[in-house]
């Protein structure tokens, strides 16, 4: 893997770094407290292409590949993990239609995603009873005698930007229980926002990640057009299993994101706190805890960097982007962790940011696929 960044991706990642830090970072906190969508933010994501980052040009989107998107997906999310998360998202929506929907399809919603005039896509798969089994769901897509349509049956839980979505990528079983078990019969549909059938629920009030939008949907007898089927009939796990490997990318660098802010902000505390008539920074317990959290950060960089650099190039990283998800989350909440302890009781209170990465942090090792389920993906690969 080469690490030096192409011209491009420096660019990406500058742009990413000065929005972050001129517009969202000040902001951060007041949208953790308030539970409030960015929604401002993100149409300023928008214009600067970072809602699209790996859709092509001819699509609205950056087309600058995916190590860039986990270059600006860091940056956001140092700055602000709530708009980080629903910055994914949208990105992974918009490239799951780039990659599997029809001219059609494409042309309609990829540039809504890119240029903000959606101010979020959302990715309903998981359900109450079927989150890390998604042969488990219970929504169906029942094909009208027509053979015009399908109507769309069900709920979803835990589906991120829900309330703020123009389109939403919903997946159903269309298939028969006997004919096409587990997995075998899921299909994925493009659901506009704002259509009659689709209910909202009430947000989640969620420890973490609070300026993201959490909620669950349902879906009474919704009416689709058969041009609302996205791929295959049938095929919409594949769909959904592509779709998870990038976007484990996205979260590894959140994470990493995440972490290195806390790691920042540790830093420059142990430079100002004294203790003993001395900066906490020269006490070794202090440094050995610093220098731990820097090389955690670094490995877990790497690893979001290599799979991101692999999936660029069209070469299988399923267990490379586990791999990074697994490690860079689990890293970053231990980093997170080290940060409030060296903030000490201040890091108990909302006055260091400190406590709210640790809140932020700790959704990144459930989210996109546990770090259990993650595991597995990595023994499957090794026992192959």
């Amino acid at each position: 893997m080469n690490l030096t960044l192409t011209e491009t991706q420096t660019l990406v990642q500058k742009t990413a770094r000065e929005f972050a830090q001129k517009v969202i970072a000040p902001e951060a906190a007041r949208l953790d407290a308030e539970s409030r969508f960015p929604r401002e933010i993100l149409k300023g994501l928008a214009d600067l292409g970072l809602m699209a980052v790996n859709v092509p040009e001819d699509l609205g989107g950056s087309g600058a590949g995916a190590l860039s998107y986990a270059l600006a997906m860091e940056e956001v999310a140092a700055a602000c993990a709530s708009t980080a998360v629903t910055m994914a998202v949208t990105n992974m929506v918009g490239e799951i239609i780039a990659h599997f929907g029809t001219p059609a399809q494409r042309e309609f919603h990829c540039p809504r995603l890119a240029d903000g005039t959606y101010a979020a896509g959302s990715f309903a798969l998981s359900e109450a009873g079927a989150g890390s089994d998604p042969g488990g769901m219970s929504t169906t897509a029942t094909l009208l005698e027509s053979g015009e349509g399908y109507v769309l049956r069900g709920d979803k839980q835990w589906i991120t930007s829900g309330a703020h979505a123009g389109v939403f990528i919903v997946w159903a079983r269309t298939g028969n229980r006997e004919t096409h078990a587990g997995t075998r019969g899921i299909s994925c549909f493009l659901l506009d926002g704002g259509t009659p059938g689709l209910t909202i629920g009430k947000a989640e009030d969620k420890l973490g990640l609070r300026a993201s939008n959490t909620v669950p949907l349902v879906f009474d007898d919704i009416q689709l057009p058969k041009t609302a089927l996205l791929g295959e009939l049938n095929g919409g796990f594949k769909i959904a299993m592509m779709a998870l490997d990038g976007g484990r990318v996205g979260i590894s660098a959140q994470a990493v994101g995440i972490a290195r802010a806390a790691l920042a902000e540790s830093v420059q505390y142990a430079r100002d706190r004294k203790q003993f008539g001395k900066a906490i920074g020269e006490f070794q317990g202090i440094q050995w805890k610093l220098a731990d959290m820097s090389t955690k950060l670094e490995a877990s960089r790497l690893l979001c960097h290599r799979a991101a650099a692999l999936k660029e190039a069209k070469k299988p990283f399923s267990r490379e982007a586990s791999m990074a998800k697994v490690f860079a989350s689990e890293a970053a909440v231990e980093i997170c962790n080290e940060a409030v302890q060296i903030h000490g009781g201040y890091g108990y209170t909302r006055d260091f940011a400190a406590e709210r990465h640790l809140r932020d942090v700790r959704a990144s090792t459930i989210y996109e696929g546990t770090s259990e389920i993650q595991r597995i993906v990595i023994a499957r690969s090794q026992l192959a």
